[in-house]
């Protein structure tokens, strides 16, 4: 297991196959100075390493949980009923899986009293973003980095529309 003793978001998977997904979390939190820690979890093959990451990671230090599983995507799930954490679920649309759907439905339809935020099929940088929103609410540092990075997509929209309106169809 990949261990960050500063990491505040554990970033688990189901298999390495959805890491080029979660990559985008990866990349999005490195880029808003959040530390984090990178392992898989499967919560079908390796149930006792699920049940000990969820049971043990506010132990450990961690704040939020982001969980991407293709398939049946019973990861998010199976580790918010373990841990008092956020978890936010990445539906990942995997080989075995129906057009993603299976993956968003499994991770959507949580019953009352287990929640996980779940963001688009594929939507690993949204949820890098949302976990650190989270954090940003209790860290000044995060919050100001979330801030410039939302200027940043404000300019770069501006920017496209100066570009597409000096455009001469």
């Amino acid at each position: 297991m990949s261990v960050n003793n500063k990491a505040q978001v554990g970033i688990i998977m189901g298999s390495k196959s959805d890491l080029p997904v979660m990559q985008d979390a990866i990349d999005v939190l490195k880029v808003l100075g959040v530390e984090f820690e990178v392992t898989i979890v499967s919560a079908h093959r390796t149930p006792q390493r699920m049940f000990d990451y969820a049971k043990n990671a506010a132990f450990r230090g961690l704040k939020v949980i982001i969980a991407g599983a293709g398939g049946a995507a019973h990861l998010p799930g199976m580790v918010a009923s373990i841990t008092h954490l956020p978890v936010i679920g990445v539906p990942v649309k995997s080989s075995n899986s129906i057009d993603g759907w299976d993956s968003v439905l499994s991770i959507l339809q949580m019953p009352n009293g287990i929640p996980v935020a779940t963001v688009a099929l594929n939507a690993a940088k949204n949820a890098g973003i949302l976990a650190a929103q989270i954090l940003g609410t209790h860290d000044e540092i995060i919050s100001k980095n979330i801030i410039d990075f939302k200027e940043e997509l404000a300019r770069k929209v501006i920017e496209t529309a100066v570009e597409v309106e000096d455009t001469q169809f």
